[in-house]
Parts: structure tokens; sequence; C-alpha cells
């Protein structure tokens, strides 16, 4: 039978309408937004590192004669190999050299690369700084995919970025989120640092990986995160391609960071010290010492001045400045602006190679207290009568108001005696009244 015209419309209209629809391209007149063009350029760039190493044992027990002889402890220290893993990305297809955390090649003696497409390539290392938490390696091979380096100085709270990484040995893993902010520091009070934070999620596995902008530009290596569970919460933190690219010349260039040094103790200013010296706020750090023959001391900075700014980036606290200086290369010409009896001066120093054992000479003491104003105390011992934020005294435990009584078992009644007994030491154990506790802490 013959359908009307009209009827056969409708039949093939539901029998069309029952076919597999096809996804447009676009929704309407909008492209579907992607980060895959960009990615495929980027991921072959990111490398997987595989690490293999021993460990001594780190029971203190072990470390004790009297423990070892009662228990029939062998003498020869006692160790365990491991693995790990962790990311990098190739920074120079032709000469090989791949960028990571130094902490993921930490006591490694086998370093393998995995890259995208499968090939597994034996690294070497070329230097690392553990200072700025940076390797570098170098492998052999041709048809390497680099990335390009972007100016993190560009970088703004709100940019949008993507991590690729190896996440608990997950390769090649992308996430994305945005720049949560900017200078972060305090994660390592050891260390140079001036992170970007983000809450693209960065997890244990990712160290050492990309950083990317949505050109696909590198903007960070990813080092760290916040976290209580080892798991992240969205606050991750990378290491910006410009500390990146300083270390990483120096690493290639010596095998290590030769950092200079201004020749300065210094501290943050607190409220209550810029308010009696007449400052309006609390932004720059105060300098408490400067080293006789220093890059400061013969730029005309002095003690009591108050660093603002460095090459005309200004200087947040003594943290900072720290930073700053710690990533300058030997024999760099700086500007520096300062604030001196409540007036703005600008001096040009030139950093200064770091002697340690000059700058204990001068001040008569370990550089391992560098940082610590210390004088005769009153009932005896030695007085800690302040201590530089961030300082190698800080970070050895040392507190304003603390007592030094002795130097391992003997004991110091003045400041000639502390610098007597710890003379020449490469180390030693202070013991310090605190309050009312007493504490002991290494010096190194």
């Amino acid at each position: 039978m013959k359908l009307p015209l009209t009827l056969a419309a409708l039949v093939l209209g539901a029998w069309s309408a029952m076919t597999p629809a096809q996804i447009p391209a676009q929704p309407g007149e909008t492209p579907v937004p992607s980060l895959a063009p960009m990615l495929k350029r980027v991921t072959p760039a990111v490398v997987n590192v595989a690490i293999r190493g021993t460990v001594k044992e780190q029971n203190p027990l072990l470390n004790d004669p009297f423990f070892r002889r009662f228990f029939d402890v062998p003498n020869a220290p006692q160790e365990h190999e491991f693995q790990a893993a962790g990311s990098g990305v190739i920074v120079d297809a032709k000469n090989g050299y791949i960028i990571t955390n130094a902490h993921v090649i930490e006591n490694a003696k086998e370093i393998t690369v995995q890259l995208l497409d499968n090939r597994s390539l034996t690294a070497k290392v070329v230097g690392k700084d553990e200072g700025s938490d940076l390797a570098v390696l170098k492998v052999q091979s041709a048809n390497l995919v680099e990335i390009p380096i972007a100016d993190s100085d560009l970088l703004e709270v709100g940019d949008f970025v993507v991590a690729i990484g190896n996440p608990f040995g997950l390769g090649h893993t992308v996430t994305s989120g945005i720049i949560s902010a900017l200078g972060r520091s305090g994660i390592n009070p050891e260390g140079y640092e001036d992170f970007v934070q983000t809450d693209a999620s960065i997890n244990p596995g990712n160290s050492g990986g990309a950083l990317v902008n949505l050109g696909g530009q590198l903007v960070g290596i990813n080092s760290a995160i916040l976290s209580r569970t080892g798991g992240n919460i969205g606050i991750g933190f990378a290491i910006p391609s410009n500390m990146m690219k300083t270390v990483m010349q120096q690493l290639i260039k010596y095998g290590q960071v030769r950092r200079g040094v201004l020749g300065v103790n210094i501290q943050t200013l607190s409220p209550d010290i810029a308010e009696s010296m007449g400052l309006g706020n609390t932004q720059g750090a105060l300098v408490s010492q400067v080293i006789d023959g220093s890059a400061a001391d013969k730029a005309g900075i002095k003690a009591g001045d108050v660093i603002t700014a460095v090459n005309g980036k200004p200087v947040k606290d003594a943290g900072a400045l720290r930073n700053t200086i710690g990533l300058l290369r030997i024999g760099d010409k700086v500007d520096i602006s300062l604030m001196r009896d409540g007036k703005p001066r600008r001096v040009t120093a030139v950093i200064g190679e770091r002697d340690t054992a000059s700058e204990a000479e001068a001040s008569g003491l370990h550089d391992g207290l560098e940082g610590a104003d210390l004088a005769d105390a009153k009932d005896g011992g030695v007085l800690v009568r302040s201590v530089a934020e961030n300082s190698p005294a800080a970070q050895r435990g040392l507190r304003a108001n603390d007592v030094i009584l002795g130097v391992g078992r003997t004991r110091v009644a003045n400041l000639a005696e502390f610098k007597r007994a710890t003379q020449g030491a490469q180390a030693f154990v202070v013991q310090i009244r605190r309050g009312s506790a007493i504490l002991v802490i290494p010096i190194r």
C-alpha cells in the first residue's frame, strides 16, 4: 500500500530520530574548549624518573657504642636498598638536559628516565643544589622534545596552569588549576624559596614535574605540597622558572651553585622596632651586622640600615633578601635601596664569594651560629640576645634569651670561653637553658 506523502515523511522523520546522534564539532557557535592540542606538544618533554639506591639505617640507638656491644650489633653501617620515583622536564633536547628536584635523586646510585614513547634512558647527574631543591640530569638520545621556558615574573594570581608528572607512579598524569599565590616561603627554612602556589593537584611522584601555562610554556617545577595526610588538598608549590634557570645555568657550568654573599647579618623588622626607628611600615630587612671587608662593607652599608629593594625589586623581609642574594652570582653588581636615619639611599655592591672561615674569624664564632647576637650572661654563661630570622643560628634552633651553659661536657662562663671552646670545631653540641628547661642543640 502506498503511503500518503505526509505520512511517509513522518515515518522517515521518526526513523531518523531513532538513529544515533552525532556529537557536534562545536555547540552552537562556540568551539569546544580543550587543552589537548597544547598537551600533545608539551607532554613528550615531561619524563618519569626512577631511582635505585641505598640508605643507612637511621636508628639512633645504633650509634651508641654501649648499645652495639650489649646487643652484639656489628660495627659495619647498616644499609638497605630502596626504589623511588619522581618526574623531570627536558629543557634542552640538543644536549639532553633534564631538570628535576634534588630530593628526587637523593642517595641515588642508578637513575632511569622513561619518555612518553616508552623509551628508557640511563641518566647521569650533572649537578644538584639542595638549597633550591633542583638538580640537572643528562641523557644521550636523539629525537628528544624540550619545553619552552616562560618568564615567571609575569605570573599573576588567577592565571590558569597545568601540572604534568608521575603521581603515585601513574605516568604522565595531567591536572589543572590556577596560580593561588606567589612568593611563598617557609616550607624549608634552610632553603632558598620563592614558591608559586597552585591548586592544580600535585601528589607524591609529581616532584620534579612541569607546571605550564595555557601556552605550553614552563612556569615552574613542581616541588612540594602542604598536606596532613600525604595527599593533595589543593595547596601545592612549584619553583618558579626564573629561579630554575639561574640555578640550572650554574649546575651545568660548575656542577654546583656558587652562591655569593653580601656580608650582612639581617633580621625582619618587627612593628615595635620599625616604630622606634621612625619607619612607616615593616617592609624590608634590618642590617644587624656588617662583616668587615665584605661586599656590604665596601658598598658603605652600615648596621642599622634597612634594605628595602634589590635591583628595583622590593624586599619584603629578611627571608626575601636572603633568597634574592642567594640566587645571585659571585661578581654580580646589585643596586641596593635602603633607609638610613629615615632617609632613602642607594648603593651599589659587588656580590662576593662566601668565605665561612673568614666570616667566622671576623666574628669569632662558628659559621653555624651566624645570625646570633651573643654576649656574656649576667649569672654566667653566654646570653643569646637576638637571632636573625632564617639565619643559620635560627635554623639550628637557637632563640633569643637562651643561655648557653656549655660546649659538649665543658662549661663556659662567658663569651670568650665559648669562642675558645668552639674554635676550629666542625661540629659540636651546646647545652642551653631556656626558661626552666635544659636543652642540647647540635651545631654544624
